[in-house]
């Protein structure tokens, strides 16, 4: 089961042991709401596209499921995850490190949606709306809604899916159907989508308002929060274990939106050692390490890890502080007791 942290909007972590292969079962895989879960009457729920579009028009699940369909294994992370590892912690839901879990999603290609659908060469932005709605300052009542650029938009990335390994979307993971942008933190990926609507200028609604960078050394303030930085995450074994003398497996993950991972190194007794790669199920899919340790003596032990991707981005050895708490990955660390 998912470790529970509020009720009322639901959000729960997935265990950090669960976060070491390459997906994540359905029950244990983190939730994000910001509001309530909404109820939505499958058997009437349309996909509404309105705005920028050569016509306006609405597709049902069987009319999306005549499109060729398309899977793909993604890593999905809250850009609040690591929160609380902050000093001092921001306000909002107080992530741990499991707010992130990888599946294997069924769908189809937005790019084919928005194609078959008659995107105008004039949209710059796509505002995807969802049936969960809520009471924000200043604004009042408003549905969860979050943009897409074009460019993302309409490139072999972004899903619309109806399936979560193999099974078909829980309401609380967005059924009927929901968004899925691989790379970029959660708050792209809409659940419990209803409409998409094509404008032909940006955007500027309450959410990507509030994920935007502030107060954060080294970047430009308002900078909107977008691919998710590498992370990697120590699935085994848990902070706090006893361990007995020999060899010790040490596993878990690592991802990032900037590009492929190309090196994760995990550090016991002041030495950074190179981990062994496995191969990732899809380039949005996490990567998977191991690497094998045997304790110099008996005693209390840390171990950390950091991972580097392609863009020659590595995690940094402390946390980096800004007002809305995203974009931590500073490097994890346990402790173990061997002996």
């Amino acid at each position: 089961m998912t470790i529970q942290l509020t009720d009322d909007p639901p959000n729960a972590e997935t265990p950090l042991a669960d976060l070491g292969g390459e997906t994540v079962p359905r029950e244990r895989f983190y939730v994000r709401c910001n509001f309530a879960v909404p109820r939505v009457d499958v058997a009437t729920w349309r996909l509404e596209l309105a705005g920028a579009f050569d016509r306006t028009r609405s597709w049902s699940l069987a009319e999306l499921r005549t499109l060729p369909r398309a899977h793909r294994t993604i890593t999905l992370e809250c850009a609040g995850n690591g929160r609380t590892l902050m000093t001092p912690a921001p306000s909002g839901t107080p992530w741990g490190l499991g707010a992130v879990g990888f599946a294997r999603f069924g769908g189809v290609r937005l790019a084919d949606v928005l194609a078959a659908s008659g995107l105008r060469t004039d949209a710059v932005d796509l505002v995807f709306t969802g049936a969960d709605r809520g009471t924000v300052e200043p604004e009042g009542s408003v549905p969860y809604e979050f943009n897409l650029g074009i460019p993302t938009a309409t490139s072999d990335g972004p899903m619309l899916a109806w399936t979560m390994g193999g099974e078909t979307l829980s309401p609380e993971h967005g059924s009927p159907l929901r968004l899925v942008v691989p790379g970029h933190y959660g708050m792209r990926s809409v659940k419990w989508l209803t409409r998409i609507t094509a404008t032909d200028r940006p955007f500027d609604g309450h959410f990507p308002r509030r994920y935007r960078y502030r107060g954060e050394h080294g970047l430009l303030d308002g900078t909107p929060v977008g691919p998710m930085r590498v992370r990697s995450l120590i699935a085994q074994p848990a902070d706090g274990d006893r361990l007995p003398r020999g060899q010790i497996a040490v596993r878990g993950s690592a991802w990032s939106g900037h590009g492929p991972i190309t090196s994760v190194e995990v550090q016991a007794g002041g030495t950074w050692m190179p981990a062994v790669l496995g191969r990732p199920a899809d380039d949005a899919a996490p990567v998977t390490w191991a690497l094998g340790w045997t304790p110099p003596a008996s005693g209390t032990h840390t171990l950390a890890v950091r991972a580097t991707d392609a863009a020659g981005h590595r995690q940094p050895e402390s946390s980096i502080w800004n007002e809305g708490g995203y974009g931590n990955n500073v490097v994890h660390r346990i402790g173990v007791t061997v002996g």
